[in-house]
């Protein structure tokens, strides 16, 4: 009988996509990020600081599988995670769209499926946490909507209308004028806002009012883990200045939401590329002459931020050593490959560790169906070649 669990491994390893399962497998690497990374969560939860951090690194050099290492970390902490990579429809200078993908992507410890909202429906208005999210959300905020919003939405019995305030807290929001009818409706009193609710510049509300929701309701925190960062090199100037401002919302610890740990993956290349080649140090100054913080700080950090080095070679070595158990179980048979010979047969893959673990899988794969293997050539671009003529698995 297959190893489900196996197979999966080594389907995810061979489509080069990183999954959560991988990293909780593949875990070992980095140890130095790594003990940097768990220092900082040991800090949220026992201290309940904040922090964020930016990691660099080469294409396919193990950036996605890094944060999916810590998602799992974090998971068995007992902390909630959000996963979202940057891209055309979340861009980092709208903060509102950034906060709508964190929670659609969010994920409680121990479950495989993202989901949240399910939770809230087991608060009930005169419940504890009630009584402490209430007067959080009309003192501790720049506004107080959410302190309507949330009452609204612990006492309607309107379907449409919880439908529809659940999914302002999910980032769809409800217009002003919307909710105060609705607050009425429930509670004959007239809604008189300390200051107007906008979505382009309160939506930091919305993250400290979860950040404090999830510490109430027993986790030890919320990680949240940024991909692609480095699409942000294709926002306008502007855009992109204001993009470093947000980002400060989740790195320095006098601007982040209590309790929380967020760490952004960012290509190597993105310094030279963009902060150099789009002068963003001068953008700044053009753009916030007077007030250039917190953007600067954020754009010294990019700058210094720790570099994935490549794996060093016994660490490449444990790794194929690990694929190729994962492939004896995957497929109920026992390679018997020197880890020296399964080292060699990947020397054709390329620089990314990524092409080298997929050119150690296609050669377990030749062994696995025909007894011998060719020198499996696997280029960037993902494209295969064979060599004939080399030794069987019995000359091994």
């Amino acid at each position: 009988m297959y190893d489900i669990e196996a197979r999966h491994i080594i389907e995810a390893l061979r489509s080069g996509v990183p999954s959560r399962a991988v990293g909780q497998y593949f875990s070992e690497a980095r140890p130095r990020i790594m003990k940097e990374i768990s220092g900082r969560l040991d800090m949220v939860r026992e201290k309940g600081k904040s922090s964020g951090m930016i990691i660099s690194g080469k294409y396919g050099e193990g950036k996605t599988h890094l944060l999916n290492t810590v998602f799992n970390l974090a998971h068995s902490a007992n902390m909630v995670v959000s996963y979202l990579c940057l891209s055309k429809e979340t861009p980092m200078d709208k903060l509102h769209l950034v906060y709508q993908k964190a929670l659609q992507n969010l994920y409680l410890p121990g479950r495989r499926q993202p989901g949240f909202m399910q939770e809230l429906e087991k608060i009930s208005p005169n419940s504890p946490l009630a009584g402490e999210m209430l007067p959080f959300a009309a003192k501790n905020l720049e506004t107080d909507k959410l302190y309507y919003l949330f009452r609204a939405y612990l006492n309607t019995e309107d379907t449409d209308e919880k439908f529809l305030l659940l999914a302002d807290l999910e980032g769809d929001f409800v217009s002003n004028g919307s909710l105060k009818k609705i607050y009425k409706r429930i509670f004959g009193q007239t809604v008189k806002y300390n200051e107007n609710f906008s979505k382009t510049r309160h939506c930091g509300d919305y993250v400290s009012f979860m950040s404090h929701l999830f510490t109430q309701m027993g986790y030890d925190g919320w990680v949240i883990l940024v991909d692609e960062t480095e699409l942000m090199g294709r926002l306008s100037k502007k855009a992109r200045i204001n993009a470093y401002r947000n980002m400060a919302r989740f790195l320095l610890p006098e601007l982040c939401p209590e309790t929380t740990f967020t760490l952004f993956a960012l290509t190597s290349s993105y310094v030279e590329d963009v902060i150099e080649g789009k002068h963003d140090y001068e953008n700044l100054e053009t753009i916030y002459p007077i007030s250039q913080e917190p953007a600067r700080t954020v754009l010294d950090m990019m700058v210094k931020a720790p570099q994935l080095l490549p794996l060093t070679k016994d660490e490449i070595t444990d790794a194929l050593c690990k694929i190729q158990d994962f492939h004896g179980k995957a497929y109920q048979w026992t390679p018997n490959v020197s880890p020296e010979a399964l080292a060699e047969a990947t020397k054709s893959g390329g620089y990314l560790l990524r092409t080298k673990i997929r050119a150690a899988i296609e050669f377990l794969d030749q062994l696995y169906q025909y007894g011998k293997a060719g020198k499996t050539t696997i280029n960037e671009l993902g494209q295969e070649t064979f060599e004939e003529d080399v030794p069987s698995i019995d000359e091994f």
